[in-house]
């Protein structure tokens, strides 16, 4: 039963500042009330019910999510973000990765797999094409990037 408040509280949370944002002028607000928001709301709410509610069947569809979201999110917001296949069965693998390290269970070839797979169809691309645009970009986000380190510093257990 506590899973289930976990998953909904988070969930709510989420989607009330999700609406909330829609209602005030915020830097990049088209960004932030898109529909790949509404995935990462709901992988960090799966993601923190696997942690909290110590459920580690929550932990692969949160994570899967969380870089679902982020990857969308990448794709409008950094001209340079890769369009490329090979990112989703790198998030893939790499939530198998996360998986197996949390649990030591499973997920260990699956995510190996997928991700050397994925690293190899990258080499089919020249990197250096998608990395010209994205110096604008780094200044423009490195305050947030700075408060997200704060908030990890904050937040670390030790």
């Amino acid at each position: 039963m506590k899973q289930q408040r976990i998953f909904l509280g988070v969930l709510l949370i989420g989607l009330g500042a999700f609406f909330l944002t829609n209602q005030y002028s915020l830097p990049y607000q088209e960004q932030v009330a898109s529909w790949p928001s509404i995935l990462l709301i709901i992988g960090l709410a799966f993601l923190l019910q696997s942690i909290l509610g110590k459920d580690t069947s929550s932990l692969f569809p949160g994570l899967l999510l969380i870089g679902l979201g982020i990857h969308f999110h990448g794709l409008s917001l950094i001209p340079s973000w890769p369009d490329h296949w090979g990112m989703y069965t790198l998030i893939v693998g790499i939530s198998f990765l996360l998986v197996y390290v949390r649990t030591k269970k499973e997920g260990l070839i699956p995510g190996l797999l997928l991700t050397i797979f994925s690293i190899v169809a990258f080499l089919s691309i020249n990197p250096v094409e998608w990395l010209k645009p994205t110096h604008k970009v780094v200044l423009d986000l490195w305050p947030i990037v700075l408060i997200c380190i704060g908030l990890f510093f904050i937040l670390k257990r030790k």
